[in-house]
């Protein structure tokens, strides 16, 4: 199939891809946030505040998550009153960044074929900003 004729456009690439079981979701780009954030902060609370959420919803998704795995993906800092990631946790962090990158790779190869715009991917688009 040709490249279907558009306008020329620059944009960024968006995917929103997240597992579910017949009992909830299981992992997503919004929980995915959640647990980044409290790998870069150290806390479950400060991770909500920078997210612009509360600690109850943050906590609420979290725990749902680990609900549907049935595998713990925060724990208790020893010595503090902090949560931080699981040694899974981290693990499923690790994995959901990477094959979050191979799966936009491919969308973005893929909608180069289709579509006539200039299209930086999610991943790209972050790392720029944080440069400029």
């Amino acid at each position: 199939m040709e490249k279907i004729k558009t306008p020329k456009m620059k944009g960024c690439l968006r995917l929103h891809l997240w597992f579910e079981t017949q009992e909830g979701i299981a992992f997503g780009l919004g929980r995915l946030q959640i647990l980044q954030k409290v790998k870069e902060t150290g806390s479950l609370n400060k991770a909500a505040k920078e997210l612009g959420m509360s600690y109850r919803a943050a906590w609420g998704r979290i725990k749902r998550t680990e609900e549907v795995l049935n595998i713990e993906v925060l724990t208790k800092i020893e010595g503090q009153k902090s949560l931080g990631l699981s040694e899974y946790g981290v693990k499923l962090v690790d994995a959901f960044e990477n094959w979050m990158q191979e799966v936009e790779a491919y969308a973005l190869e893929s909608a180069t074929k289709y579509f006539n715009w200039e299209s930086l991917s999610y991943t790209e688009r972050k790392s720029k900003k944080k440069v400029l």
